[in-house]
């Protein structure tokens, strides 16, 4: 995976003015961009995923534009074939577990049906120990199901990397070990690319292959192997 990144944002609300200004490429299968919150990760991630529009710069994966101010270059979220985990998860409420993960796969609120038997959703239901909650809403569900069910979502397209937003913050300590644990495994079966974001130290030690720090919406350290931290 090779990822470029030289974005330029202003963001303005309640009376507060933050400003994104980030410059970086990785090669990393696994890069970490941690700091402190409040710092612009959520919105970097948004961006590179295309559901904020930077005001100028240039996002590129494998050598292709997905945004280009320069040459009116914007693929749409959907066209960029990234895999995105929220930080609340984001699951629909009134849909079940079956439905949250296919919800993409076809055009249509509901779709696919309360019952529907897609292939690449029971794939997934399989992998992640949900079938038999899966025709269960997500509040009905422990808060490692609902990480399980919005992970689950974001792979069943089969997308050419996960962008994972803070994926740990809302579990408690017992439950979080235990998630990083699966990510990992995961991870390691399927060989995916991922970018996450994180405050948490944990998760940059276990998963930092490339590690960048983003502080006040600049990049204020550039990528480090994790060998290279271990060493400092």
């Amino acid at each position: 995976m090779s990822l470029d990144v030289n974005i330029h944002k202003r963001v303005n609300s309640a009376g507060r003015s933050f400003e994104l200004d980030v410059h970086f490429r990785t090669d990393a299968r696994r890069t970490v961009i941690y700091g402190p919150s409040g710092a612009g990760k959520s919105l970097m991630l948004q961006a590179i995923a295309g559901l904020l529009r930077p005001d100028s710069g240039r996002i590129a994966f494998d050598g292709e534009a997905l945004f280009d101010s320069d040459a009116a270059v914007d693929q749409p979220a959907r066209a960029r074939g990234f895999g995105y985990l929220f930080q609340d998860y984001a699951l629909f409420p009134l849909l079940n577990v079956r439905q949250n993960i296919g919800f993409g796969l076809q055009r249509g609120w509901f779709n696919p049906g309360r019952h529907a038997a897609q292939e690449a959703v029971d794939r997934w239901l399989h992998a992640f120990e949900l079938t038999e909650v899966a025709a269960l809403r997500p509040h009905e569900l422990s808060g490692g199901q609902c990480q399980r069910t919005a992970l689950a979502r974001a792979l069943v397209n089969e997308p050419r990397a996960l962008l994972l937003d803070e994926p740990f913050s809302a579990l408690d300590p017992e439950l979080r070990g235990r998630m990083r644990d699966e990510l990992q495994a995961l991870l390691d079966r399927i060989d995916i690319p991922m970018l996450m974001i994180t405050h948490d130290p944990d998760d940059l030690s276990r998963f930092g292959e490339a590690r960048l720090m983003l502080r006040d919406g600049r990049i204020v350290e550039p990528p480090r192997s994790a060998a290279a931290v271990a060493n400092l």
